[in-house]
């Protein structure tokens, strides 16, 4: 087995372990939340509930996207599954966005129409509890992501990082109630809490829509696929470069500029040199070479496109 599939084959499994555990520690959490809410009464419990609710939704979504992503290329998709989780990461955005709204339209009803808070003690710790086995999961997403680039593992993890920073207002709304006896500290949170879930949504669907899109990728990126093809001793000049993320595999189109002279079993040879150059840095990516004479007037993709 080659190295490149065998590096591929153990991201596969780390983003299959990830997203398992996902889901795992969101029913987990939900339920823990379920119970902590039914016995406080507090819309910041609550709106951490919801939330948990959608990381499960979420994370089951980003389960089977990971699952369908990873199959291999066939004759119907030749470029593979890899936007498959693009697609789960929209469909997670607008999840995320309608809890988001859910817990606004509690917020306003309980403005008007105030609900007693209790056992505020037992909220507080169902929360620290929550923190603690979040932050475990994010620190292991976080590896994940660092070693497979996976969209669909990037955004579960943006929403149990959401979860953090949530759960640690809910903790002091319910200190602030508890030592003020004051609701609407409580409410206050909740709503914070829901335009940072529409915030970081809006966030997830933009990085979706960009794949999807087929955005450009970084110029960093760009930069170091023309140096690995100027790199090459018999190559002329580079063109008409383009670039997009097919789910955490690269793909690279571009123009080789060579001697006009050279045979096509030399010029073959060149291309193979500079396949090999931009795989070094970019071993699972797909690329697509159009060989041309050095010097050929001829209208060019990259004087025509505009920003």
């Amino acid at each position: 087995m080659s190295l490149s599939r065998t590096d591929d084959l153990r991201k596969e499994k780390l983003k299959k372990i990830a997203t398992a555990l996902s889901v795992g520690t969101a029913v987990f959490l939900t339920l823990l939340k379920l119970v902590a809410s039914l016995y406080t009464g507090s819309l910041a419990v609550l709106s951490s509930l919801v939330d948990s609710l959608s990381d499960i939704f979420a994370s089951i979504i980003t389960f089977i996207a990971v699952r369908f992503s990873v199959r291999p290329a066939s004759l119907r998709h030749r470029y593979g599954y890899g936007k498959a989780e693009a697609i789960s990461s929209l469909i997670q955005s607008a999840f995320v966005a309608g809890s988001a709204l859910f817990v606004v339209y509690e917020g306003v009803n309980r403005i008007f129409n105030p609900y007693p808070i209790t056992d505020i003690g037992w909220g507080v710790m169902v929360i620290a509890i929550s923190i603690v086995l979040t932050f475990a999961l994010v620190v292991f997403q976080q590896y994940v992501v660092d070693k497979t680039d996976s969209l669909a593992v990037s955004a579960d993890r943006l929403h149990y990082l959401i979860d953090l920073t949530t759960n640690a207002a809910i903790i002091i709304s319910l200190i602030l109630v508890k030592v003020f006896h004051f609701a609407g500290f409580d409410t206050f949170a909740a709503i914070f809490i829901a335009g940072y879930l529409l915030y970081n949504a809006y966030g997830i669907a933009k990085k979706a829509i960009e794949m999807l899109m087929d955005k450009e990728l970084p110029e960093e990126i760009r930069e170091a696929v023309a140096a690995a093809v100027k790199s090459c001793e018999n190559c002329r000049g580079v063109h008409d470069l383009r670039t997009h993320d097919l789910g955490g595999i690269y793909m690279f189109e571009l123009h080789l500029e060579l001697d006009g002279n050279l045979s096509l079993y030399e010029a073959h040879a060149v291309t193979e040199d500079v396949e090999a150059r931009i795989k070094k840095q970019f071993p699972t990516a797909q690329i697509i070479i159009h060989q041309e004479p050095y010097g050929l007037v001829e209208d060019r993709l990259d004087n025509s496109l505009s920003e």
